[in-house]
């Protein structure tokens, strides 16, 4: 395994929430990644971001590791959910809700 890889790794077995994006929560650098945000932030859940555009490695790693072409990228208990459209579909389908109904909420 890569050193990026065994990093994603890590970040998502010790993470409850975490998403992979371009930017950051308070400044997301595309749409896809500002529409991932405003649903995790609706939700009222803690999570960790990650930003892609930081790390060349994680970038292309990412893909690899979920093998899922595109970023925003959202792991939750360590599995792969999806990218914004899974996220928004199962947003409104009351999935998303429930898949994270017993972590901490955010402060």
């Amino acid at each position: 395994m890569s050193d990026a890889q065994t990093r994603i790794a890590e970040i998502v077995s010790t993470n409850p929430v975490v998403l992979f994006m371009k930017g950051t929560p308070l400044f997301p650098q595309c749409g896809f990644s500002s529409r991932a945000i405003a649903i995790l932030d609706h939700l009222g859940v803690q999570y960790e971001s990650v930003d892609v555009l930081q790390d060349m490695e994680v970038r292309q790693g990412i893909k690899q590791f979920s093998d899922w072409p595109t970023i925003p990228q959202l792991y939750i208990k360590g599995e792969f959910v999806g990218g914004s459209d899974i996220m928004m579909e199962m947003f409104e389908a009351g999935e998303l809700h429930e898949l994270v109904a017993d972590l901490s909420p955010a402060n």
